[in-house]
């Protein structure tokens, strides 16, 4: 028997397709406090010094932290090239804003304590909250919109194309109600961070903030899922699917209606436990916030995260990226994946060199474990940001 088919092409989509939500979940969850903490920047912090803090807690990790994003974008590419294909050209312009707002951030770090001039640092803080900013909106907003189908289609030659015009016909009202959950929910994340990292009136005010992103997750939250049940059809596949075939995303037929992206949760009714852990985190990040337990809002916050983002997934299981032209040219776990060898190979890698970078990250974190005050920034001139 070949190695690879001790493992069948069915399980190892299904392996893969868990993988995917790993990664995305631990790229929200390990930059997702960056991000959130850079928005609250102008915010929690009114004094040079007391923004030096903000940005020397996150400062030390936040590269690291973006290990997780090209995991998730390798593992698109050589996973799910069609997903890939489809998602990189038709939200081309959007790719573009984020990778723009994320590359304010390492220049942002590096240039503004090189001159003491007031203008000078207040712009590089506004530029770092751009990038923390929209990234966290311009991801919920793509969210959104691949809960409602992507305008694309393929022809008989498996050739895509996307049939979308501009930036702004992203920005409809459900995919920006889902930019706004996105926002919230990092926001309260940044906040949990920042609570842990420092003390004071920075802490003291990000407590202010977190508490009110946290209300906000959950309300948030709530209305997307009945603006899911009200205003978006979901997908459904109403041909024989054969989970071990090939991948042609051509080879099925797939209807829209009413209430599909709910049906999971009918038959599987395990699958409630996702929007039910994103409503518990964010309720007791929340209380954990006002209770001053740093730690545990962090955890809170972060299985929020967790439950949210499986919300989405388990919604739309099997579809990985709906299309809202041609419904039978929808993604599926079943038609867009790499070959039963790719899969394998990439699965032995994963699990040779995924525990290592975790074990580095933890150890890391353990390195860089303790508050950032004022004396610290004032001692370390020579290193701190």
């Amino acid at each position: 028997m070949i190695l690879h088919q001790l493992i069948d092409y069915e399980t190892l989509r299904i392996i893969w397709w868990v993988l995917l939500g790993v990664l995305l979940i631990g790229f929200a969850i390990m930059d997702g406090f960056d991000l959130g903490a850079a928005a609250l920047l102008p915010f929690v912090a009114k004094t040079d010094l007391e923004r030096r803090v903000v940005i020397n807690s996150i400062g030390p990790t936040w590269e690291g932290n973006q290990v997780w994003l090209i995991l998730g974008g390798g593992a698109i590419f050589a996973a799910w090239p069609p997903l890939y294909a489809v998602s990189f050209s038709g939200f081309y312009l959007a790719m573009f804003a984020i990778l723009f707002a994320l590359i304010l951030r390492p220049v942002g770090f590096k240039y503004r304590s090189k001159r003491e001039d007031v203008r000078w640092r207040t712009t590089w803080d506004w530029a770092l909250f751009v990038g923390g900013a929209v990234p966290a909106l311009i991801f919920g907003v793509a969210v959104g919109n691949v809960l409602r189908g992507v305008p694309f289609h393929f022809n008989g030659d498996l050739r895509i194309f996307y049939d979308g015009t501009t930036l702004f016909e992203l920005l409809n009202p459900f995919a920006l109600l889902c930019g706004l959950v996105s926002v919230a929910m990092l926001v309260m994340h940044g906040a949990a961070w920042i609570i842990l990292k420092t003390d004071g009136p920075v802490a003291e005010r990000a407590r202010t903030y977190g508490g009110i992103a946290a209300l906000l997750t959950v309300v948030l939250f709530l209305l997307g899922g009945i603006a899911t049940w009200i205003a978006v059809d979901g997908y459904h596949i109403v041909s024989t699917v054969n989970p071990m075939g090939p991948s042609n995303p051509l080879a099925k037929t797939v209807t829209k209606a009413a209430g599909a992206w709910f049906e999971n949760y009918g038959t599987q009714p395990v699958t409630l436990l996702a929007p039910l852990l994103g409503l518990v985190g964010a309720s007791g990040a929340y209380v954990f916030i006002g209770a001053r337990r740093e730690v545990a809002a962090l955890l809170a916050s972060s299985l929020s995260i967790a439950g949210i983002i499986t919300t989405v997934g388990v919604s739309m299981f099997p579809f990985i990226l709906p299309s809202s032209v041609d419904p039978n040219s929808s993604l599926t776990v079943w038609d867009a994946s790499s070959s039963h060898m790719t899969l394998f190979i990439m699965l032995v890698v994963a699990v040779v060199f995924v525990p290592i970078i975790i074990a580095y990250t933890s150890w890391v974190y353990h390195v860089m474990w303790g508050k950032v005050d004022e004396k610290a920034i004032r001692d370390d001139r020579g290193h701190a940001y």
